[in-house]
């Protein structure tokens, strides 16, 4: 019998503590001679040994690479709900390297001088099988309602989830009668007993029963790693099983391999010449004659029943199918949404170079029929970077940094990065790069967008900055673009948003940036559209250096109506700081304030770590002004009154962004001093307001806060002659259309061409 599961081979370390550091060092040396996985017995009633869970936790600081676990972790001395949250600290603490493996107990005479109840051995059964839902209950976050699980025995009721594991940790059971091996069969990830006990016949009975539970339980028998505990000695002569030259030793484990399906061999030994011995003469030997066996990324039947129709998830390439998530794995949640927008992909494909980003866009390619979002890893109002039912590719993974020419401060970001991590990367070097006014937001959007940011009016737009990238096209081909290579597609990446290619990594020149003037106002608002009139001429006069963002939400009755002004000064004098701000917190009564002198990098370091965790679909309406006039702020005073919006933002842009010519990329509306943005909770209300008021003010619109789906909106944001000169290098770069689901510019037909 054969499960399919990709060889892996363990060390069984004694964790005594008469020399403490000893299982450490052997722990490391497993990890030095390339085996997959250390493991300590748990026996915390032995004063001779440390406390395993403190010794896995020391180990995990110790290593790299390595997976840890328990063999097995002794469960009536270990309260399953509090185990739950101690194996995912550990999962994350050590990038998802922690197993977990449960038994029911050992020496019941010790574990009850310790305080443990021990039980009958049915009602051992009844306990771990609580157990095991427990913790799975405990560690699974994609539900909203309180934890409940468990029975007499192991419990929770109504606890708080989480935190989510690195990824899904498998519960191995460490077995070896019947009603526990059935319980293996009916929930376990992994049945591991030692062979010393259990024996060859008993590794062939039990797979029989535990392959019968797990079909009558709905899953299949490849659900269950089959893990196995060995031990032996190395001689020159054979005097028995496992009783000789290494070459014995392979004749003697293959069959366990290739006839009973064990897929995981843990050699229990201290002797450090023994781990050397087995790693170098018969580990290889046995992944050789094991390989072809193996499946890629096996799935277990509960993940695969939340699959959603019409991909091919078996046709995953090897490159993707380790990071890939599925609806049904634990890391879902976590990778779902974005920022604003709730999401239910069928997958999502989780790239770390730019070789695999082509892997992701050929599996991709064969999918057509659904949607397709790319995700830079930040922010992503628009939505368009999750979908329902379809392929989201995350390029979360790329978040590389590098110093390519000091002098010239030329460096080369991931476009996986977030902003303040750009941030906290060039803050060492004196040097700043303006980057949006939320440091949550990802590299890769922002920039092929536009990037209206703190410091634009003194330094211009993200894209300015950029002087090459990497690109990878629809054909799975990776250029780079610059003026000098394939200068039309550098052109078109400087605006045209997911049109063209997924860019893995930017060339910017950053700059100079001290420390900056940042301050927090509250102003008056009682008569919105003159004080926004009065508040756009002073930011248009304002010093080039001065950069501010106003916010507004509804009137709300009985209540005084109030702006927030956010404006940063590039500079570190405190009395240019003064200077440059009075005039423009000046145009309304001000009732608070706040000014502060800082790095760049604290001012954008204003984002949650956390995974986004939108929900709902966004709805935001988006536009360019040149002037406040009369006109628009009347019109913007009578949106706010409408109650179709909750969040109105105005943002000055004009001085160095201005200073570009319209055709130097394609982000062309260069002459605005102000761009606007307002967000709502219903499309339609939006809509019919923005329309009404607004919308024949506007001089075109920001792709990165527009969620509105019309065809018409492309024509807003592009001016004819950008928008034929995009459409043609469409056609030359992606002509197929793969690059379809975020504000789609459309190849040219042949009708076109004629």
């Amino acid at each position: 019998m054969n499960y399919g599961h990709p060889l892996e081979f363990g060390t069984f370390v004694t964790p005594g503590n008469a020399s403490p550091r000893d299982p450490v060092a052997l722990a490391r040396r497993s990890e030095e001679l390339g085996y997959d996985l250390v493991t300590f017995q748990d026996h915390p009633y032995l004063p001779i040994f440390h406390d395993t869970w403190t010794l896995l936790s020391w180990v995990a600081g110790q290593t790299d690479r390595i997976r840890l676990a328990p063999n097995v972790i002794n469960l009536p001395l270990r309260t399953p709900s509090v185990l739950a949250r101690a194996a995912a600290s550990l999962d994350l603490l050590s990038h998802g390297r922690l197993e977990l493996g449960l038994g029911a107990g050992a020496n019941g005479a010790a574990a009850r001088a310790m305080g443990a109840t021990v039980l009958p051995p049915r009602e051992s059964v009844e306990a771990l099988s609580q157990a095991i839902d427990v913790i799975r209950e405990v560690q699974d976050v994609s539900v909203g309602r309180p934890a409940r699980a468990g029975g007499t025995h192991h419990r929770v009721v109504g606890a708080q989830r989480g935190p989510a594991p690195a990824h899904a940790i498998p519960i191995w059971v460490g077995a070896v009668k019947p009603r526990m091996l059935r319980l293996v069969g009916e929930k376990a990830d992994g049945w591991l007993p030692s062979l010393p006990y259990v024996g060859r016949d008993g590794v062939a009975a039990g797979n029989k029963i535990i392959d019968e539970a797990a079909v009558a339980a709905g899953r299949e028998p490849a659900d269950v790693r089959r893990l196995l505990n060995i031990s032996g000695t190395f001689q020159a002569a054979s005097g028995g099983f496992l009783q000789g030259p290494p070459s014995q030793w392979v004749d003697d484990l293959l069959p366990l391999i290739l006839e009973d399906g064990v897929g995981t061999l843990i050699l229990m030994t201290d002797s450090e010449s023994d781990l050397e011995r087995f790693a170098s003469e018969v580990m290889p030997a046995l992944r050789a004659a094991a390989a072809p066996l193996a499946k890629t990324n096996h799935k277990p039947s509960s993940v695969r029943s939340k699959r959603r129709p019409g991909i091919g998830y078996d046709g995953l390439p090897p490159s993707l199918s380790g990071s890939a998530v599925e609806p049904g794995d634990v890391e879902y949640p976590l990778v779902r949404s974005n920022y604003m927008r709730g999401g239910s992909p069928g997958l999502v494909l989780r790239p770390s170079t730019p070789a695999e980003v082509a892997d992701a866009l050929a599996f991709a390619a064969r999918h057509r029929h659904l949607p397709f979002g790319v995700r830079s890893g930040g922010h992503g109002v628009s939505g368009r970077s999750t979908n329902d039912g379809g392929i989201v590719l995350d390029l979360g993974r790329l978040k590389t940094f590098e110093v390519l020419d000091a002098g010239s401060r030329l460096v080369r970001v991931g476009a996986g990065m977030r902003w303040m991590e750009v941030a906290a990367a060039l803050a060492p070097h004196g040097w700043a790069l303006t980057s949006g006014d939320y440091g949550g937001v990802g590299v890769g959007g922002l920039t092929t967008a536009g990037g209206i940011g703190w410091m634009s009016r003194k330094h211009g737009l993200t894209l300015d900055h950029v002087r090459a990238a990497t690109v990878v096209l629809a054909d799975g081909s990776i250029v780079r673009a610059s003026a000098d290579e394939h200068p039309d597609l550098f052109w078109g990446l400087r605006g045209a948003g997911a049109n063209l290619g997924v860019v893995t990594d930017f060339d910017f020149e950053v700059d100079e940036v001290g420390d900056v003037g940042f301050g927090q106002f509250v102003l008056d608002a009682a008569d919105p559209a003159a004080m926004l009139v009065r508040y756009g001429q002073a930011v248009e006069a304002a010093p080039r250096e001065l950069t501010a963002m106003l916010l507004m939400g509804p009137p709300q009755p009985g209540q005084p109506s109030f702006a927030q002004v956010m404006a940063m000064v590039a500079a570190d004098d405190a009395e240019k700081i003064v200077a440059d701000l009075t005039p423009v917190v000046s145009v309304a009564p001000l009732y608070d304030q706040n000014v502060v002198i800082a790095p760049y990098q604290v001012v954008i370091s204003n984002a949650s770590t956390e995974p986004h965790r939108g929900q709902g679909e966004p709805v935001s309406r988006s536009g360019f002004v040149r002037h406040l006039t009369p006109e628009v702020a009347a019109a913007s005073a009578r949106l706010l009154a409408s109650g179709a919006t909750y969040f109105f933002q105005i943002r000055a842009v004009g001085g160095a962004v201005s200073d570009v010519p319209a055709g130097a990329t394609a982000y062309a509306h260069r002459d605005a001093n102000f761009q606007i943005v307002a967000i709502g909770n219903n499309r339609q209300r939006l809509d019919r307001a923005w329309d009404r008021e607004m919308y024949g003010l506007m001089e075109g619109l920001y792709l990165s806060f527009e969620t509105d789906p019309r065809p018409e909106r492309l024509a807003d944001a592009f001016p004819p002659a950008t928008l034929d000169r995009l459409r043609t290098i469409k056609t030359a770069y992606d002509p197929t259309n793969l690059f379809r689901d975020n504000f789609n510019i459309t190849p040219l037909t042949s009708e076109d061409r004629a």
